[in-house]
């Protein structure tokens, strides 16, 4: 019926794997052959193997977008980028497969809209007719093109956010090293993030802006210009407060993430509504005021 010649053998036993689990058979069955010494996977022609046609496209097909797609991803990496290192790779490819599981939509918005599933399964249906004899790596090189493409896409993609949740890391990680040392000048800090960040003391007492400035050590800023804003990081890393009871409406929130990322088991999350209640203020009638 058909015969699919790999190039690798370990390609060819994964695909053989994978054909008998969408079949159904054991590796004894006399349907499916493996010939390993030539790296070639055969369907042997019969009535029953005739109606395993469909499930051997849809095999095809997932070896394409979930095996394959896999090691294509790391050959771009390293035939591309330079990446040879597994540990990077793998990093990177963790960036590749939070876009494709829906998880990181702002990368994903970054992408061109693509359709390729259609194409790859008519390109299947194209080649798989009866008493076919198919290189997998042909058919990949040739029809293929578009889809290796959007690959390159994703990739290109999860290389600038890698590199940037790198330089980020490595500015946590200075800011971490700039507080073993520091003095506290407070032993605990209300912090509220809002539309705007405000500070105040453990009696809540806000901390006006200009006693904020006052307090910022001039070498931070002098030292990580581009990185530490004047207005919550350099103040938060100068007073360098034992405890920080931080209160936002979203949790996600960058800035409360970097917060959270820099000062570690210093720092509490509380909701909005907790500190409203804390300092008094009608919650109700905020929301209301918000919605007008």
């Amino acid at each position: 019926m058909a015969e699919i010649i790999f190039q690798s053998n370990g390609d060819a036993k994964k695909f053989f794997q994978l054909l008998l689990k969408y079949l159904d058979l054991d590796s004894d069955n006399q349907v499916i052959l493996l010939d390993e010494d030539r790296h070639i996977v055969r369907v042997i022609d019969s009535e029953t193997s005739i109606c395993y046609l469909d499930q051997v496209k849809e095999a095809f097909y997932e070896f394409i977008i979930k095996v394959k797609r896999d090691d294509w991803f790391r050959e771009i990496l390293k035939e591309h980028y330079y990446y040879e290192d597994d540990e990077e790779q793998q990093q990177i490819l963790d960036v590749i497969y939070s876009i494709l599981e829906g998880e990181r939509e702002d990368l994903f918005a970054l992408l061109k809209k693509t359709n390729e599933e259609p194409r790859i399964k008519e390109a299947i249906n194209q080649v798989f007719q009866e008493n076919i004899s198919l290189s997998f790596d042909s058919f990949a090189k040739f029809r293929l093109k578009s889809y290796f493409s959007v690959l390159e896409g994703y990739v290109e993609i999860s290389i600038d956010e890698y590199i940037m949740e790198q330089e980020y890391q490595m500015f946590v990680q200075t800011l971490r090293d700039f507080l073993l040392n520091r003095q506290p000048r407070m032993d605990l800090l209300h912090l509220l993030v809002d539309e705007e960040i405000t500070f105040y003391t453990e009696e809540w007492e806000e901390v006006k802006r200009g006693e904020l400035v006052k307090m910022i050590d001039r070498k931070l800023l002098f030292n990580h210009p581009i990185y530490v804003d004047s207005v919550s990081i350099a103040p938060l890393l100068s007073i360098a407060p034992n405890t920080i009871l931080l209160y936002t409406k979203n949790p996600e929130e960058p800035l409360v993430r970097t917060i959270k990322n820099i000062f570690e088991e210093r720092v509490e999350i509380h909701s909005f509504q907790t500190f409203c209640k804390k300092i008094g203020w009608d919650i109700n009638k905020i929301v209301s005021d918000n919605g007008a």
